[in-house]
C-alpha cells in the first residue's frame, strides 16, 4: 500500500538548453528556492566572505592582535608556532577532502575537527569553539587559499 505525502512538490517544467536540463517553477506553485542573487548582493556577499578570509589569514599567520580581537589570544599555540609555519599559504590542508576519516585522530572528521587537532596537538594550544568567529575565519581562509582544488570528500 502506498501513502501520499501531505506535502506537494512544486510543479516544474523542464527545457533542454545545450544538453542541460533547465527547470522552471510553474506560476502559482510553491518553491523552496530563493529569488535569484543579484550582482549587488553577490558583491556584498563576496565582501563579507573576503573580510573573513582576511581575518583568517591573520590568525593563520599568528597575528596576536587579531587573535585578541577574536577572543583566542594565547590559545592557538603554546609553542610559538603559527599554522603557516607548517602550512605556508594553507598548503597541505586539503579542505576539499573533508569530511573524511582522519588517521591522526582515528575518527571521521570535519575540517574544523582537523583545525582543532592541529591547535591542540602539535601547537599545544587550546581548542577553539567550532562555531566561533575565529574558527569560521580560519576555515574561510583555508578554503579560499585552496580555490580551484577539486572537490573530493573522503580523499586521503
Amino acid at each position: 500500500m502506498t501513502t501520499r505525502s501531505k506535502f506537494r512538490l512544486p510543479l516544474r517544467r523542464f527545457a533542454i538548453l545545450g544538453g542541460i536540463a533547465i527547470a522552471a517553477v510553474v506560476p502559482g506553485s510553491t518553491s523552496a528556492h530563493k529569488d535569484p542573487v543579484t550582482p549587488e548582493l553577490l558583491k556584498a556577499y563576496e565582501a563579507v566572505f573576503m573580510e573573513q578570509v582576511r581575518k583568517g589569514d591573520l590568525l593563520f599567520h599568528g597575528d596576536q592582535r587579531t587573535a585578541e580581537e577574536m577572543g583566542v589570544a594565547d590559545d592557538l599555540s603554546k609553542t610559538g608556532m603559527a599554522c603557516a609555519m607548517c602550512h605556508p599559504m594553507a598548503s597541505d590542508t586539503h579542505p576539499q577532502s573533508f569530511p573524511k576519516f582522519q588517521a591522526q585522530m582515528a575518527k571521521f572528521a570535519t575540517l574544523r575537527d582537523m583545525i582543532n587537532w592541529c591547535i591542540e596537538k602539535p601547537n599545544q594550544g587550546v581548542k577553539i569553539d567550532p562555531e566561533s568567529e575565529a574558527m569560521k575565519a580560519l576555515e574561510a581562509y583555508i578554503t579560499w587559499s585552496n580555490t580551484g582544488s577539486v572537490l573530493q570528500p573522503g580523499k586521503f
